[in-house]
């Protein structure tokens, strides 16, 4: 009697057997919410962002709060073409049903406008302060 003691076959020649797994397309998997700008702005409507679906205990809006979008001010006013190098960027703070309201976290300009603005040869300061308005905002002014 040779090398095998139980009498099990060896794991070397046999082919696990294991079903194919589906392909499932996840797109099937999200849907569409509306983004919203504050009221401050002329246009409401910023666009619309993915988000996977509610699962569980897994919240689409609480993957939605604190996402960050970027719009231009020309974007968010009725005629502001002119004002399109000012970019807001804005936070999504609360879901109700599938409208994002968001709310005002920054802004910076277009790096056109930041190279139009400094001149040659000039060196640039960049200074900020911290501003505490009495509602209990934090402001920083550059």
């Amino acid at each position: 009697m040779g090398g095998k003691k139980s009498g099990k076959p060896s794991k070397k020649g046999m082919a696990k057997k294991r079903g194919k797994k589906k392909v499932v397309d996840p797109f099937l998997k999200k849907e569409w919410k509306e983004v919203r700008a504050p009221a401050v702005f002329d246009k409401q409507v910023i666009g619309q962002t993915l988000v996977n679906k509610t699962q569980g205990n897994k919240l689409s809006a609480d993957s939605l709060k604190g996402r960050v979008f970027e719009a231009s001010q020309g974007d968010l006013s009725e005629n502001g073409e002119e004002d399109a190098f000012r970019i807001f960027k804005l936070r999504v703070e609360d879901v109700q049903g599938n409208v994002c309201l968001t709310n005002f976290y920054g802004m910076r300009l277009t790096r056109d406008k930041e190279r139009s603005i400094c001149k040659k040869w000039q060196t640039l300061i960049e200074a900020y302060a911290d501003i505490k308005t009495a509602e209990g905002y934090l402001l920083r002014v550059f």
